[in-house]
């Protein structure tokens, strides 16, 4: 039987939930919470899984909820990422066609900086930043803690000269919008916008419109997406057959701390 590609839609608040009263009702019922930062999910359907009639309440939206139609990666393969070294700010790329030192050298480095980061090792606010870089199969994985430079086109399409690929998937809570940018051949195909994938541009901005589909994502639909960064990792996956796990942010690890991203 073929794959159902037809969005798979959910119900979410409209405005913020009271975090002050969350954090209140979980800590007087046992669950872990912390008294600054975001509140994990799961609290919050917790939260209001015990006051229903709050729920009820509450102004609604619809959003699309992206997991996978047919086999390869998925969203939910990366579930993980929330409560990982990974926080507000970075960007994980995949590139196929260099190894390692010439990433480095391509983002910003120069040999003399370049060894073994440990844990010790993290971005500054003003720089440097913490680049690391391993390899996987035929992709060298490059983290910027704390930094964007390899999520556009002035970083990605170098990653990606001389027949080279890459991919780089952005998070920043901070910014305007997340992205999702592949680079070919030094080429800036498409930068989408993980949270309303309608947005999206470049030299060929469709390229990746089948890897959406596959996760439930309608490229023509202004839509928006409740799991933005799990559907771009899965996205990435997609394109280079690589699946981001724990281990591959473990250090010690190569890199190198380069200048402030630009």
């Amino acid at each position: 039987m073929p794959a159902d590609f037809t969005p798979h839609r959910v119900p979410y608040l409209k405005h913020r939930p009271d975090t002050f009263r969350i954090r209140e009702w979980a800590a007087a019922n046992g669950h872990p919470v912390s008294e600054r930062g975001r509140l994990a999910r799961h609290l919050i359907e917790a939260f209001f899984a015990a006051h229903p009639e709050l729920y009820e309440q509450a102004e609604k939206v619809e959003l699309v909820h992206a997991t996978a139609r047919t086999p390869s990666p998925s969203p939910e393969d990366y579930g993980w990422v929330e409560g990982s070294s990974l926080r507000d700010v970075y960007t994980v790329a995949f590139v196929r066609g260099l190894d390692e030192h010439e990433v480095l050298r391509r983002i910003g480095a120069v040999d003399a900086d370049i060894r073994m980061i440990t844990d010790d090792d993290y971005s500054q606010p003003e720089g440097p930043e913490i680049v690391t870089v391993r390899r996987v199969g035929d992709w060298t994985v490059v983290v910027e803690d704390c930094g964007w430079r390899a999520s556009h086109l002035k970083g990605l399409c170098p990653l990606s000269r001389d027949g080279g690929e890459a991919v780089a998937v952005m998070r920043h809570d901070y910014a305007a919008r997340h992205s999702l940018a592949y680079a070919l051949d030094g080429a800036y195909v498409t930068d989408i916008n993980p949270n309303f994938p309608l947005e999206r541009h470049g030299t060929d901005p469709d390229r990746l419109n089948r890897h959406l589909r596959e996760l439930g994502i309608d490229p023509a639909a202004d839509d928006h997406l409740d799991n933005p960064i799990p559907a771009a990792f899965a996205v990435a996956g997609r394109v280079t057959g690589v699946v981001l796990r724990p281990e591959h942010l473990r250090r010690p690890v190569l890199g190198a701390a380069v200048p402030g991203a630009y």
